[in-house]
C-alpha cells in the first residue's frame, strides 16, 4: 500500500516519553531514518511505519534502566537505535555511538549535527579496538549479536559495576541460559532480565541487564570474531 511508505503520526503516548527539547528532535530523527536512513539501505522501507512504535519508542523506554549522569556506549549502533534515541531523551547521559562501517558513522555523524546532540561522539570502530582506551558505565545494543558474543565485546568496556543493557526480544530467558558459562567466566555481579516501558510500549521491552564484576584484560587477537551486519 501507498501509506505504507509514509512516515505516520507519533502515537499520543511519545508525547509523554519525549519531552521539553527533546519532542522536536524525536520527530526530526524519524523523518531522518524514513528518509536518508532507508534510502541508504540502514532501514528496510518496511519499517517506515513502525518508526515510532517498534524502534523510537521501543528504545527510548531503555533510559530508565540507565543510571543518571552515565557515560554509555552503543555497540553497534548502526542507525542509531538505542543510542541516539537515548541521547535524545536522556541529555544527561553522555553518549558514544560505536560503529565499524563507515557509511553507518556518516549518517550518525550527520543526525548529531543535524539534532544539535551536544551529549554524543560518533566513534567508527569496533568494541574490541576499544578496550583498554576508555571505560564507560553502561553498554547498549540492540539486535547486534547473540548474548555470549555481547558478553565479550562488552565487559572489557565496563567499569567494575557498570552495565550491559542488552535488548532482546522473546528469546531473552533462552540467551542468558545459554551465556551460563561466558558469565561465570567474567565473574559478572549479576545477570537478569528486566522488563521496561510498561504502559508505554505493547509488548513491554525486555533487557537483559548484566553488571560487571571486574574488567577483563582486552581480547586476545586469536579470539575476535566478525559480525555480519
Amino acid at each position: 500500500m501507498a501509506e505504507s511508505d509514509e512516515l505516520p503520526d507519533a502515537p499520543a503516548v511519545a508525547r509523554e516519553v519525549f519531552t521539553g527539547e527533546a519532542w522536536p528532535r524525536a520527530q526530526a530523527f524519524a523523518e531522518l531514518l524514513a528518509g536518508p536512513g532507508v534510502v541508504r539501505g540502514l532501514l528496510g522501507p518496511r519499517e517506515i511505519p513502525r518508526i515510532w512504535d517498534r524502534h523510537l519508542l521501543n528504545c527510548a523506554v531503555v533510559a530508565e534502566a540507565v543510571p543518571e549522569g552515565a557515560h554509555l556506549v552503543d555497540i553497534g549502533s548502526g542507525a542509531g537505535l538505542p543510542g541516539i534515541v537515548l541521547a535524545i531523551v536522556r541529555p544527561d547521559v553522555r553518549v558514544t555511538l560505536l560503529e565499524p562501517l563507515l557509511r553507518r558513522t556518516t549518517f550518525l555523524g550527520e543526525c548529531v549535527e543535524q539534532l544539535k546532540l551536544t551529549n554524543v561522539e560518533v566513534v567508527r570502530g569496533r568494541a574490541e579496538e576499544l578496550a583498554g582506551k576508555q571505560v564507560f558505565d553502561v553498554a547498549s545494543a540492540r539486535a547486534v549479536a547473540p548474548l555470549d558474543r555481547l558478553l565479550a565485546w562488552s565487559m572489557p568496556l565496563l567499569r567494575k559495576g557498570g552495565q550491559l543493557l542488552a535488548m532482546k526480544g522473546e528469546r531473552a530467558a533462552e540467551e542468558l541460559d545459554a551465556a551460563a558459562r561466558q558469565l561465570r567466566s567474567y565473574g559478572v555481579e549479576t545477570a537478569e532480565l528486566v522488563t521496561v516501558g510498561r504502559g508505554k510500549v505493547d509488548p513491554p521491552a525486555t533487557l537483559v541487564r548484566v553488571v560487571a564484576g571486574h574488567s577483563p584484560a582486552p581480547i586476545a587477537q586469536g579470539t575476535r570474531r566478525r559480525r555480519k551486519r
